[in-house]
């Protein structure tokens, strides 16, 4: 491509390499996501960001076009990195990947889910172990009979299923009253402990429940190809001897394709622009 390739690293000179080859490129969007956005030969930049990482994000970005021209089922199935790779042989590339990923997205290890999943674990156990003194048999695998006999006519039954309820009474003039689990003990002040405890239980198990569906949805989306990709392009555009220490199987064989042309306009990015160690 024509390209004036004394042009030092900078946002804008980034950006203005990318329109040359046609790509739009938004900077005052929201850019939902990690800071940017690609869109079929369309990057957005959230608004905001520092020079530094607004240039992470381009390249990030940038990556995920180069791999739409590669493969453009990619924004539909994640990818593959057999594909991107040109090669089966993935499996130690893989690994180094979410190795690289773990190093420049501190959120990908998914500390603060992992922990608020532990302690509602463990919140879990204490109100089991709580339970069990006056109901020795208590176990959260089976039906809890004693406290399934005594809810039947209570309206607290409903927090069994959620957390907060609205409920309307009255015939002609209708009275709302909403019950939360979070109030149990002063909307339900003689419901005995161990079941006001129960319902925290029930509570507590729908939230770990969700944490666990969301690590899950984090999980696959870290690891989509298309992203381990993106992040590996970003880290060693701006920390290749890093990069290169934690990643060398995928180094080297990023750099034979990237030499060869398999990625595209990538090589004139890196050529034009890399920070060389």
């Amino acid at each position: 491509m024509s390209y004036d390739r004394s042009k030092p690293l900078t946002k804008r000179n980034v950006i203005d390499f990318m329109r040359a080859l046609n790509i739009e490129v938004k900077t005052n969007t929201k850019a939902h996501g990690n800071n940017g956005l690609y869109q079929k030969n369309r990057i957005d930049v959230a608004r905001g960001l520092t020079e530094e990482q607004a240039i992470d994000v381009l390249v990030h970005e940038f990556a995920h076009h180069i791999h739409y021209k590669i493969d453009k089922d990619f924004l539909k199935n994640g990818g593959s990195l057999e594909n991107i790779f040109n090669t089966s042989n993935i499996v130690e590339i893989k690994e180094e990947l979410i190795n690289v990923t773990n190093l420049i997205d501190k959120n990908s290890r998914l500390n603060i889910f992992l922990k608020a999943k532990e302690e509602a674990s463990n919140q879990i156990k204490g109100m089991q172990s709580a339970i069990r003194r006056d109901y020795p048999n208590f176990l959260r695998s089976k039906k809890f009979p004693e406290f399934e006999k005594y809810i039947k006519g209570s309206e607290a039954r409903y927090l069994v299923k959620y957390d907060a309820i609205r409920l309307m009474q009255g015939f002609f003039f209708k009275k709302e009253r909403i019950l939360t689990v979070k109030n149990i003990e002063t909307d339900f002040p003689d419901m005995p402990k161990a079941f006001q405890l129960y319902i925290r239980l029930c509570s507590m198990q729908r939230k770990q429940a969700k944490i666990t569906r969301r690590i899950g949805k984090l999980n696959k989306y870290y690891e989509k190809p298309t992203e381990l990709f993106a992040r590996y392009v970003q880290g060693y555009f701006s920390t290749p001897e890093t990069i290169s220490t934690i990643a060398p199987n995928t180094t080297r064989r990023f750099n034979e394709l990237l030499s060869s042309g398999y990625y595209k306009e990538l090589k004139d990015l890196f050529d034009i622009f890399q920070k060389k160690a």
